[in-house]
């Protein structure tokens, strides 16, 4: 396959992963680590959406499923299938740690060592999906907060999964 197309749908693919599991598992309605609130509320000061800013906060402050999904391709990059499944123990291990109640990142891990595997088939590589899990976390982070956490709030909202702030 080709290089640039596997890495635009990896990218994809990254993207509804940790995005749809990171929502299903509450990332949007609420602080669930200590310094989410800090950042959620001052994305919402600048404009953006308070669930969009709690989404961004946990998962800059806990392995959720945005670093699940670049730990397990990583991990499937270096070992396989087991690689994954490391890694998304690694990511419990992570999350334990920072007193994170949730489990989204564990699943992500899990789905996308999942989907790696199926989409080996038609030529994707694990690589593709590293390159393409940066470019996710990316738009997420890196491009604009404030437009991110907008795009985010409507995606919490059609979860029923926003902010009771």
């Amino acid at each position: 396959m080709n290089e640039v197309l596997g890495i635009i749908i990896a990218a994809i693919l990254c993207w509804l992963n940790f995005v749809i599991i990171d929502t299903y598992f509450g990332l949007p309605e609420q602080p669930g680590v200590r310094g989410a609130r800090i950042i959620g509320q001052d994305v919402e000061k600048r404009g953006g959406d308070i669930a969009g800013g709690f989404f961004q906060g946990n998962i800059l402050c806990s392995p959720d499923a945005s670093a699940g999904t670049l730990l397990a391709s990583i991990g499937f990059m270096l070992l396989g299938i087991p690689g994954g499944i490391l890694a998304a123990f690694f990511v419990f291990i992570g999350n334990r740690l920072c007193a994170d109640p949730g489990y989204a990142g564990t699943v992500g891990s899990l789905t996308i060592t999942f989907i790696i595997f199926l989409t080996s088939f038609i030529g994707l590589t694990p690589e593709m999906y590293i390159v393409g899990m940066i470019i996710a976390i990316l738009t997420i982070q890196g491009i604009s907060q404030v437009k991110a956490s907008i795009v985010l709030g409507k995606i919490a909202k059609k979860f029923n999964r926003h902010a009771r702030e």
